[in-house]
């Protein structure tokens, strides 16, 4: 395989090892207690307004 070819294979690596770190890292953000308290809020809007509409 000519070397172009190698340099190509490698870089490809790296890039999907970066991504994979990246997105180890990011996944232990953690999210603002209000901003949970928002979303479970919603979560619960959602569920009622579902549930009115299936009855």
């Amino acid at each position: 395989m000519p070397v172009i070819g190698w340099i190509i294979v490698l870089l490809s690596f790296a890039l999907i090892i970066g991504s994979l770190l990246l997105l180890r890292d990011s996944a232990n953000m953690r999210i603002p207690p209000e901003k949970l308290e928002k979303i479970r809020r919603r979560k619960a809007e959602l569920d009622a307004q579902e549930k009115d509409e299936n009855d």
